[in-house]
């Protein structure tokens, strides 16, 4: 990990879990303990910690476009809940907001591992740093886009 040790914590963090987490936790604090202003902070406190993994790595664009669709799916679980509980909404959505997230942004992060179709961002000087120029019997792993 000694290529990887420079890059900040946000640039590494993997935001989908984290994000499940906020919306799983966050219901699981209001429903224990009655106050759903204390779960709204435990999900606000995930939701801060992803925006600035996004606005690192990925740009403001995408980190509001994140924010609005983590927004969004916290809103639909409320109207799920009332058809399938609210337990199994809350899963359904975190699952979802966490597909998205990690499509979006996390498999993308540096040090993640390589998924077919998707290079981590190199930035100038830095090829080869993440073992993307890595081939095998001349074929590169890693789909061109």
């Amino acid at each position: 990990m000694g290529q990887l040790s420079n890059i900040s914590w946000r640039a590494r963090l993997p935001t989908a879990p984290v994000a499940a987490l906020g919306l799983i936790a966050g219901f699981g604090v209001a429903a224990w303990t009655g106050s759903r202003p204390l779960g709204g902070v435990v999900l606000a406190g995930c939701g801060l910690v992803c925006i600035a993994a996004w606005r690192q790595r990925d740009g403001l664009l995408t980190t509001i476009w994140l924010t609005l669709a983590g927004l969004l799916a916290f809103a639909l679980s409320h109207g799920l809940g009332l058809v399938i509980g609210a337990w199994p909404a809350v899963l359904v959505v975190a699952a979802a907001t966490a597909g998205l997230y990690w499509r979006v942004s996390d498999s993308r992060r540096a040090g993640a591992p390589l998924s077919r179709g998707v290079r981590p961002p190199a930035s100038a000087g830095q090829a080869g740093v993440l073992g993307t120029d890595v081939e095998i019997g001349g074929v590169s792993p890693v789909l061109e886009p």
